[in-house]
């Protein structure tokens, strides 16, 4: 019998199924993408961390619309995704690019569960290059643990200016931030600028990404830690 823990091949039925446009993003980790997608759909429904709503537009608002965030990360970057509550944007960026070290923080008990379960399935063994810390992202010890990184990431956790102050201690001189913001926050942007760049930020500036996802196409906000 398999472990209530495990989403059953009964459960992969209420999901959709990946869209074309998915094997281009995630290659030969597309079955990957697809089990946890079936995990968002069953484990994320029952724990919280999914709306049921969202179970028949997973790929196109949550998963691929996170994987389009790998445009904006460099080559082997070490990542950290704060806030990362299901793994969003972390995992499927995670997916789509082998190449980087991935770091998920989270402070919430029930979400860091979640999270060690999903990498143990889906970067199992000893060379895996994922890692999960709970804690919140300016909290002394979280940063200890995080260690330096090249990309801070963050989807809808918190106004920008308020972003910047949580990661303060993440973002070294030459750290990039690349946050998933709404409309909103885009358009609040020129008037965000001098708070931003108050706070050390520079080359503050929107980037589309995903342009050939269709509905998955998104805007992050990128900027650049400055020198101290």
């Amino acid at each position: 019998m398999s472990s209530p823990d495990v989403p059953s091949s009964a459960d992969a039925g209420l999901v959709p199924p990946p869209p074309e446009v998915a094997h281009a993003v995630f290659g030969a980790a597309l079955p990957l993408a697809q089990q946890y997608v079936v995990r968002l759909a069953t484990d994320g429904v029952t724990r919280g961390l999914i709306g049921p709503r969202e179970v028949p537009r997973l790929w196109e608002r949550h998963v691929l619309n996170s994987a389009a965030v790998a445009e904006a990360v460099p080559e082997g970057a070490r990542v950290v995704d704060i806030g990362s509550g299901a793994g969003l944007p972390g995992i499927p960026l995670g997916l789509a690019r082998p190449d980087v070290v991935l770091t998920l923080v989270e402070p919430m008990s029930r979400r860091v569960e979640f999270l060690d379960q999903v990498v143990a399935e889906l970067a199992p063994g000893p060379e895996r290059t994922w890692r999960v810390v709970r804690g919140r992202a300016e909290e002394r010890s979280v940063v200890s643990a995080v260690g330096p990184v090249d990309v801070v990431t963050a989807r809808a956790v918190a106004p920008l200016p308020r972003l910047v102050g949580w990661c303060r201690g993440l973002l070294r001189p030459g750290t990039q931030l690349v946050a998933l913001v709404g409309s909103r926050a885009l358009d609040e942007l020129p008037d965000l600028l001098p708070e931003l760049e108050a706070a050390g930020m520079r080359d503050v500036h929107p980037r589309a990404v995903g342009t050939s996802l269709g509905e998955a196409a998104t805007t992050v906000v990128v900027m650049t830690r400055g020198p101290r």
